[in-house]
């Protein structure tokens, strides 16, 4: 097995969590996953929250947070990362209104800001990219502004591989050009071509995994990360999948 841990982004089973939060996450814990990223607490608190954590024995390996939170309340933000015991606190997405040049430049100034307030705490920021970062405007692309604005001892990057490819870019050789700033990688696979691409388990699409284990177990990447946006199968299902398709590759 590979030294590099394997969580679930509970998004991936949204459908669930939302009947039955507590008990969608003891799921995930029995299929094998060693953590989980979160994207909302499901109603519990933050207190709550990590009594479940500790119960299942699921590690926190990150939580998606609007960035308007980070602006708005990040004492807040810093205050639920202790109480749950995320080393991590991630931007999920820009806000439609800064997907251009200017805005690009303005989110890597408050990124900044923002992983010196969270580094100050203990607490580490990343940044989730999706594929429209790797659009082409004037001749710069938004992720490239983003890596070369924002200073790597206070802002990582979370690596979604499947939009770094459905952006156009190849997801390995993405991460061996900017080795050191990803912390996370979002493994994710695709099914599919042209404008018919989209989500499937790891290791049933077309997306180089092995490729990507290379280069990220060459660097200080801390956690896998598994997400699906949407399954054709049940979530639960899916999820499980991909799990045991990557214990088969001696991963987790």
């Amino acid at each position: 097995m590979s030294g590099i841990p394997i969580a679930l982004q509970l998004y991936t089973v949204r459908d669930q969590t939302a009947i039955d939060f507590a008990g969608t996450v003891r799921k995930v814990a029995a299929m094998g996953y060693s953590g989980a990223e979160l994207a909302g607490f499901g109603g519990l608190s933050a207190q709550a929250l990590a009594e479940l954590l500790a119960e299942t024995k699921l590690k926190p390996a990150g939580m998606h947070i609007g960035m308007e939170l980070f602006q708005t309340d990040i004492v807040r933000v810093i205050d639920d990362c202790k109480t749950i015991g995320s080393k991590f606190a991630g931007v999920p997405a820009l806000p439609g209104a800064l997907r251009n040049l200017q805005g690009f430049r303005q989110a890597a100034a408050s990124l900044n800001q923002f992983g010196a307030a969270l580094k100050a705490e203990g607490i580490s920021l990343y940044y989730h990219n999706h594929a429209f970062e790797f659009e082409v405007m004037d001749g710069l692309r938004g992720i490239d502004i983003l890596l070369a604005e924002t200073d790597p001892a206070l802002v990582g990057f979370e690596a979604d591989v499947y939009w770094i490819k459905y952006g156009g870019d190849d997801p390995a050789a993405f991460l061996k050009a900017h080795s050191g700033r990803f912390p996370l990688v979002h493994l994710k696979d695709m099914t599919g071509e042209g404008d018919k691409r989209t989500f499937t388990e790891i290791g049933n699409g077309t997306v180089d995994m092995k490729a990507i284990f290379k280069v990220a177990e060459a660097q200080p990447v801390e956690w896998y990360i598994v997400e699906q946006d949407t399954c054709a199968r049940p979530s639960l299902e899916s999820a499980k999948i991909s799990v045991e398709n990557l214990h088969k590759w001696g991963k987790g």
